[in-house]
């Protein structure tokens, strides 16, 4: 099975799962969406309104906002996989329960297998400590580690800058460091680095000749 088989099995699973309660009130599920060879996999909290009624991550103003961060970072939604770690929406978008994270995590696990990312960002403090279990994202968001076979990159929720304004240049400080990050966790894992645009104009221009003053 190829992984796009997969992840298209895992989506059917999701769209008929019962595990946990959240299916009481799911119009649609929301499985996730992306390439099934992204390099980088977003991992988000939970579905909220407007994914209930559409069955696609982010499609809020949070993901109106996501959209801006990934251009600033030199990424397009069609380039990453995007998804929570619950696939139905919590009533009134409450956090979700330990029992709900608990039935959902074998879809998530099998999607982060099938796709196999370099990183994966997790975007609010329920998918940080999925991976990074206790800690507190106001003292990690932004820093890159090693967990397991892949490299994770904890980061505030693109929400979180919507109802708390402060955190708004963090969030833009920490997205703007994700090309080198990529690049670092690629020339870890021993896949090919990739030159961007913005940073290939600028060695272009250190290696320009610099005309000497006469005067």
């Amino acid at each position: 099975m190829t992984a796009e088989e997969m992840l298209a099995q895992i989506a059917k699973d999701v769209s008929v799962c019962t595990n946990c309660a959240l299916h009481e009130g799911r119009k649609k599920s929301v499985p996730g969406d992306g390439p099934a060879d992204a390099e980088i996999m977003f991992i988000g909290e939970g579905p909220g309104f407007h994914e209930n009624e559409q069955g696609r991550p982010f499609v809020g103003a949070a993901g109106k906002f996501l959209d801006q961060l990934l251009a600033q970072a030199g990424v397009t939604r069609a380039e990453v996989f995007i998804a929570n770690v619950v696939k139905c929406r919590p009533p009134g978008n409450r956090d979700p329960l330990p029992e709900e994270l608990a039935a959902c995590d074998f879809h998530l696990e099998a999607q982060i297998r099938a796709i196999n990312p370099s990183i994966i960002v997790t975007l609010g403090r329920f998918s940080m400590n999925k991976f990074i279990p206790g800690a507190k994202i106001s003292a990690i968001h932004g820093q890159m580690q090693k967990v397991g076979e892949r490299f994770v990159i904890p980061m505030f929720h693109p929400a979180a800058a919507l109802h708390q304004p402060p955190l708004k240049p963090s969030i833009l400080a920490d997205f703007a460091k994700l090309p080198d990050q990529l690049n670092e966790a690629r020339a870890a894992l021993g896949r090919k680095v990739v030159i961007t645009k913005k940073k290939e104009a600028a060695v272009q221009q250190d290696e320009k000749p610099k005309q000497l003053n006469m005067f």
